[in-house]
C-alpha cells in the first residue's frame, strides 16, 4: 500500500535447489546472490555481466518484513519510491528517471498502460532484481535508469507448507501462506499455491476507510523429460482502497506535522484487479542448443470514485477539491521465442541468444468528473467530512492501442582467460492508435509506426580472480504510452548510457561489493502537464550522473549485511516548458541504506536473531518546476526474532523507531505521501 505500514514478514524458503551460488532463480541462501538469468536471458555470474545488477534475496525480506516493493528497494543504491498514484499502486526512481511498472519472472508488465491497477504483493516473490542502466536489447520498452524484475517462487517436489499470521500498529492484520509439492504421485508434476489476504487502517485518518488486498498465485513445473521444462504462473490480485494524495505543498515545503490528513471523503473510494497467466517453456535441442517459448497474458480494470485537491485558498488554510471519477481496464498479450546457442569458433567461446518478441497491448478509459461544480473545498489543518457529491459532467475518453514487433540478437564471448564481450542489438517496429475526446478539444484517430533500435556492448575484464572491471554502453527505446492533451503521436523517447564498474569478493562467496559511475541522457520525456494535470506534454532533455555503491553478504556465521550508498546530479539539460537546470523530481542528491543481522548460531541462545538497519534519504524537490523542497530523513529499523525449533518462529520489528516527521514520496504540488510514524509489528511463522 501507499504508506509505511505496510511491512508484513515475507514467508521463508521452503525449499531451496542448489547452492546460493548456483540457483540464478533464487531464493538465495543468506543475503549473497550470484547469479542472474535476467541480465542477459541467460545464467551467467553476476560478475561477467558489464552491468550493476543489484539483488535483494529472500532472507532479507523476511528480516525486514517487506510486503511493501518500496521497502525492499531501499536496500538499493540509486532507487527512491516515486508516487503511490493516490494510493493505489507503486512507482520509481531508478539513476533518477521515473519508471511506473516492472518486469515478472523476465516478462514486463502493462506495456499499453501508464502503471499497474495494483499494488504488488510479495507473498509469492524469491527475489528482488534491480537491472541499472537502459535493458532495451533484452526487454524492448523501459526507462534508462533501469528496470526492476520480480523472480517467484518455483514448485519444489518436496512437500512442504508455511503460513504466517501477523498483526500491528494501526490495525494492520495479514495472512500470507503457501503449498508446495509433487502432484499426481510424480516429480515430474509440482505445484505450489501462493495466497495472501491484507486489511488495514492505516497511520492516515481514511474517514473511515481501510486498505485492503487478496492474492492468490497457483504455479506449476513439468518436466516431461530431462530435456523439457515447462513452467506456468497465474497471478490474481484484488484492491479495494482510499484515494489517498497525501499532503499539499505549502509555500514550498510540505507540512509533515500533518502526516495523518486525509482530504477526501469518506465516500472515495478506488477499487482495482490486475491478473496474468505466463507459460514458459524450454526444450533442449542438444547440449549446444535450447528453444524457450514464453506467452504471458495480462488483463485488469480500475475504477475511481473520489476527491481530488485543485490548490489551496489564498491563506493557506483550505485545500479546494473536485470530483473525479475514472474507469479503465487494460490487456495484452506477449510472446517470446527464443535461441540460446553455446559453442566454440576460432579458439573462443560463445553464448549466443537470438529472440523475437510480438507484444499487443490495449487500454481503453473513460473518465469523468464535474466541470463548473467543484466540491466543497476542506480544512488543511482540521478536515471534517460530509460534503456531498456533485453532479458528474463529461470531461475526456481515451483509447490507445500498440503492437510491437522486436528482434535481437546478443553474444557473450570470452576472449582471453578473464576477458569477456558482450555485444547485442535490438529492433523494434512499433504501431500505436490513439484517439481522445475532451469537452473542449478532440483528435482525430491515429496510427503512428515508429522503427526503433538498441545496442549495447560491454566488456568484463579480471585482472585477479575476486575482482572484475567493466565499461558499458547501452541505449533505450521507449514507445509513449502518456496521454498528451491534443496530440496524437507523440514522440518516443531515448535514453544512452555510459557506465564503469568494478565488482569484488570481499570475502570469497560470502561477501561482494559492486561500485558503478555513469552518465545517462533522456530525450523526449513525458512530464506531467503545468496547466493541467490530468495530461502529460513532452519536454526535452533530462541528465543523471551519479556514483553508487551496493555491499552484501555474511561476514561472520550468522552475521549478514545488505549496504548501500549512491550520489546523483540529475537535471533537465534542454527544454521549453521547464527551467534548464531543475533537479528531477523525487531525486536526492545522495541517499544510502544499511541493515545487518545477527542469528546465535549454538548454545542456549540459539534461534535468537536481531538485527538493525538505517535507511538515508537527502533532500528532494516535490517537481520538475523546483517550487517546492522535501527534506532530508533518516530512518532507523530494528527486528528481534526466536526460532522455537524448526517448526516455529516470533518475530517483533520496529520501523521509525525514532518516530521521525518526513516526506517518503514527493509527486507533485498536491500529492505527497508523509512517511509512517513509529509502527510495529508481530508475527508468528509457522512451516511443515
Amino acid at each position: 500500500m501507499a504508506d509505511g505500514t505496510e511491512q508484513s514478514l515475507a514467508l521463508d524458503t521452503i525449499a531451496v535447489e542448489g547452492t546460493k551460488t548456483d540457483n540464478p532463480y533464487g531464493p538465495d541462501k543468506g543475503y549473497l546472490a550470484t547469479r542472474t538469468v535476467s541480465g542477459t536471458k541467460t545464467d551467467t555470474a553476476l560478475r561477467d555481466i558489464p552491468q550493476s545488477i543489484q539483488i535483494v534475496p529472500r532472507d532479507v525480506l523476511v528480516d525486514q518484513q517487506d510486503t511493501r516493493l518500496t521497502d525492499a528497494l531501499f536496500n538499493v543504491s540509486n532507487v527512491q519510491p516515486a508516487g503511490t498514484i493516490q494510493g493505489r499502486s507503486q512507482t520509481f526512481n531508478i539513476r533518477g528517471f521515473n519508471t511506473q511498472t516492472y518486469a515478472i519472472d523476465g516478462i514486463m508488465m502493462n506495456p499499453a498502460a501508464n502503471f499497474s491497477p495494483v499494488t504488488l504483493d510479495m507473498a509469492n516473490v524469491s527475489r528482488v532484481e534491480v537491472l541499472k542502466g537502459p535493458s532495451s536489447v533484452m526487454y524492448g520498452r523501459g526507462e534508462p535508469g533501469g528496470i526492476i524484475n520480480l523472480v517467484t517462487l518455483r514448485p519444489t517436489a518436496t512437500p512442504s507448507a508455511e503460513a504466517t499470521f501477523q498483526g500491528g500498529s494501526f490495525d494492520f492484520k495479514r495472512f500470507q501462506g503457501t503449498v508446495s509439492g509433487a502432484m499426481f504421485g510424480t516429480d515430474q508434476l509440482t505445484g505450489r499455491l501462493t495466497f495472501a489476504a491484507q486489511d488495514e487502517a492505516t497511520f492516515r485518518h481514511l474517514a473511515g476507510q481501510k486498505n485492503q488486498r487478496y492474492y492468490v498465485a497457483p504455479s506449476f513445473d513439468w518436466n516431461p523429460s530431462p530435456d523439457t521444462r515447462v513452467y506456468v504462473l497465474s497471478q490474481f490480485t484484488k484492491q479495494n482502497s482510499a484515494y489517498d494524495e497525501g499532503l499539499p505543498a505549502v509555500n514550498g515545503r510540505v507540512p509533515t506535522f500533518l502526516r495523518s490528513n486525509y482530504y477526501g471523503e469518506p465516500w472515495s473510494r478506488y477499487h482495482g484487479q490486475g491478473n496474468s497467466f505466463m507459460v514458459r517453456a524450454e526444450h533442449d535441442i542438444n547440449n549446444q542448443l535450447m528453444f524457450r517459448q514464453v506467452v504471458n497474458a495480462q488483463w485488469g480494470d480500475f475504477n475511481v470514485y473520489a476527491t481530488r485537491a485543485t490548490g489551496l485558498n489564498a491563506d493557506d488554510t483550505l485545500v479546494n477539491r473536485r470530483l473525479s471519477a475514472v474507469l479503465s481496464n487494460m490487456r495484452s498479450i506477449d510472446t517470446q521465442t527464443e535461441l540460446i546457442a553455446k559453442f566454440d569458433t576460432l579458439g573462443l567461446k560463445h553464448t549466443a541468444l537470438l529472440g523475437f518478441e510480438y507484444i499487443n497491448g490495449y487500454r481503453h478509459a473513460y473518465s469523468q468528473q464535474s466541470s463548473g461544480n467543484t466540491m466543497a473545498s476542506i480544512s488543511l489543518y482540521n478536515p471534517t467530512y460530509g460534503a456531498a457529491a456533485p453532479k458528474l459532467n463529461f470531461q475526456s475518453d481515451l483509447q490507445q492501442t500498440m503492437r510491437m514487433y522486436g528482434t535481437y540478437v546478443q553474444d557473450q564471448v570470452e576472449l582471453a582467460p578473464g576477458l569477456q564481450l558482450l555485444a547485442g542489438v535490438r529492433f523494434d517496429a512499433v504501431r500505436q492508435f490513439y484517439w481522445s475526446r475532451t469537452t473542449s478539444n478532440s483528435v482525430k484517430p491515429a496510427d503512428q509506426n515508429l522503427l526503433g533500435v538498441s545496442p549495447r556492448i560491454g566488456l568484463v575484464y579480471r585482472p585477479i580472480e575476486p575482482l572484475s572491471l567493466y565499461a558499458s554502453y547501452t541505449k533505450s527505446f521507449n514507445p509513449q504510452t502518456a496521454n498528451v492533451l491534443g496530440q496524437s503521436a507523440p514522440p518516443p523517447e531515448h535514453g544512452t548510457q555510459y557506465e564503469v564498474g568494478a565488482k569484488a569478493d570481499l570475502i570469497p562467496d560470502r561477501l561482494s561489493a559492486t561500485f558503478a559511475a555513469f552518465i545517462i541522457q533522456k530525450t523526449n520525456v513525458a512530464a506531467t502537464d503545468p496547466n493541467n494535470s490530468q495530461y502529460s506534454v513532452i519536454t526535452g532533455a533530462q541528465e543523471s550522473r551519479g556514483v553508487e555503491l551496493d555491499i552484501a553478504g555474511e561476514i561472520l556465521s550468522g552475521w549478514n549485511v545488505i549496504a548501500s550508498f549512491g550520489a546523483l546530479d540529475a537535471k533537465i539539460t534542454s527544454d521549453t516548458t521547464y527551467q534548464v537546470g531543475n533537479r528531477l523530481t523525487g531525486v536526492p542528491d545522495i541517499n544510502g541504506s544499511f541493515w545487518s543481522t545477527y542469528r546465535i548460531q549454538e548454545g542456549a541462545w540459539k534461534g535468537i536473531g536481531f538485527g538493525a538497519g538505517v535507511v538515508f534519504v537527502g533532500r528532494r524537490y516535490g517537481d520538475l518546476n523546483n517550487s517546492f523542497v522535501v527534506g532530508q530523513y533518516a530512518r532507523l529499523d530494528a527486528m528481534l526474532s526466536y526460532d522455537i525449533n524448526e517448526h516455529y518462529r516470533l518475530a517483533v520489528n520496529g520501523r521509525n523507531l525514532t518516530n521521525a516527521y518526513y516526506v517518503e514520496q514527493p509527486f507533485n504540488q498536491f500529492n505527497n505521501m508523509p512517511g509512517a510514524p513509529l509502527t510495529v509489528v508481530g508475527s508468528l511463522i509457522a512451516r511443515f
